[in-house]
Formats: structure tokens, C-alpha cells, sequence
């Protein structure tokens, strides 16, 4: 009766931000640290798949590589190379971890398409300790290498004395938002994806228009195809960016 009540007064016969829910895998109880829910699942899953690709897939180390091994491969060059190019060869040591946050995000991403799964990179409880990761790490490391100095970072030499102030500023509170257009970029584009396919697929129960929305959740599953990617990769840059920034604070 309430889920009538409650569609009767939106007018929504279905409810498209319901696939984000947390929910138990056993049970209908409430939701709590130690509980094993549709998030944990599947951001199991995306560990056991980098695992499978990385480790597994590339164990033969064949002169002639399979295909699993080729996008392995693949993989670990582009990563590297976008480090070596935005840090330096300083930033090589911290290849690993960056590594390891591509192939999470890229694969949690992918995973979410699946049909009747969980995107765990729509929630931003999941991008936002991602981020806060990138960030206090960051900072340390930038307070570590280059001590006080880390503060030129937001000192700009290059502008006028007397703008410098007002600039720092600024700077510092783009600094300290980073976390935020961190987690929010990734998890609002992927989030925004799936509902629109749920409201595609709401549509197709409808016959007049069941071939028009078929279309469109080809159309959108396509393009969130390249979003999974892109949003990898954007997270993945920025956070050589702001390795970058750690290892070299001076404008």
C-alpha cells in the first residue's frame, strides 16, 4: 500500500535511483559496517577480476601474447607512460598504486554494466574515500619531499606582488575542493548513465514506444561503454596531476 501511495504521488511507476540502494546479500536488516551487502559483492568481484587479468593472465609471459596477456600489456604501458610524462621519471615509484586505481575504477565501471549488478563507482561513499586517498597522500608526500616549500604550491611567483595574496587564496581553496570534484565527477557520471538507462527500460514495457526506447538503451549502454574508460582515465590523470603538484610545488 505505501509503494502504491508512494507512486500515486510522484506519478512514477518506477524508480530508477532505487538500483543504487545498499542492501544486505542475506536478509532484509539494516545496513551495517560488518554487513555483507551488494557493494561488497561486487567491489570483491572487481579485486578477483584485476587479479584475474594482471596476475593470472599474464603468467605465461608468452613472446607472443594472448589476447589476455595483450591487454595486460597494454594497460601497464598506457598507465606508465601517462606517469612518466605528467611526473617524471620521480613519479615511477608511485606507478603501483596509480596502477592498481586505473584498473579498480576501469573495472568496477564495466562491472556496474552488467545486467541486475551493483555499480559500486556510482556511490560516492566509493569515490570519495578514492579521493581522499589521492588527496591526503598527496599532501603528506608533498609536506615529506619539499617540507615548507610545499607551500609555494600556492604562492604564485609569476603574478604581481600584490595580487599574490588574493591568489593564494584561491588557490588554496581549489586545493582543498580537489577531493570533491574528485569523487562527485566520477560518481555523478556514472550514476547519470545508469538512470537513464533504468528510464529507458521503464519505457519499453510501453508498446507504442518499446522500440524507441530499445534504441535508446543501446545508444546510452554504447556511450557508457566510453564513459567507463574516459571517467578511469580522467581520475587517473588528475591524480598524476596532483602527484605532479606533490613533487614539484613551485609555480
Amino acid at each position: 500500500m505505501t509503494q502504491v501511495a508512494t507512486e500515486a504521488e510522484t506519478g512514477l511507476a518506477f524508480h530508477p535511483m532505487e538500483q543504487f540502494v545498499v542492501s544486505p546479500l542475506f536478509g532484509d536488516g539494516a545496513v551495517h559496517w560488518y554487513t555483507p551487502t551488494n557493494a561488497t559483492l561486487w567491489l570483491g568481484l572487481a579485486l578477483l577480476t584485476i587479479i584475474a587479468l594482471l596476475v593470472f593472465g599474464t603468467r605465461g609471459r608468452a613472446i607472443i601474447p594472448n589476447r589476455v596477456q595483450s591487454i595486460a600489456e597494454l594497460t601497464y604501458g598506457m598507465v606508465y607512460k601517462m606517469v612518466e610524462d605528467i611526473c617524471g621519471k620521480e613519479g615511477l615509484k608511485y606507478f603501483p598504486y596509480i596502477m592498481t586505481l586505473f584498473c579498480f575504477i576501469v573495472f568496477s565501471n564495466y562491472l556496474g554494466l552488467i545486467p541486475m549488478s551493483f555499480s559500486t563507482t556510482s556511490q560516492i561513499a566509493t569515490t570519495a574515500v578514492l579521493a581522499l586517498m589521492v588527496f591526503l597522500g598527496v599532501t603528506v608526500l608533498g609536506f615529506v619531499k619539499n617540507g615548507a616549500h610545499f607551500l609555494e604550491l600556492f604562492w604564485v611567483k609569476s603574478a604581481p606582488l600584490a595580487l599574490r595574496p588574493v591568489l593564494a587564496v584561491i588557490e588554496l581553496i581549489s586545493y582543498f575542493v580537489r577531493p570533491v570534484s574528485h569523487s562527485i565527477r566520477l560518481a555523478g557520471n556514472i550514476m547519470a548513465g545508469h538512470a537513464v538507462i533504468k528510464v529507458f527500460a521503464a519505457f519499453g514495457a510501453v508498446a507504442l514506444i518499446s522500440p524507441l526506447a530499445v534504441l535508446g538503451i543501446v545508444g546510452v549502454y554504447g556511450l557508457e561503454m566510453l564513459v567507463c574508460i574516459i571517467q578511469a582515465y580522467v581520475f587517473t590523470i588528475l591524480t598524476c596531476v596532483y602527484l605532479k603538484d606533490a613533487l614539484h610545488p613551485a609555480h
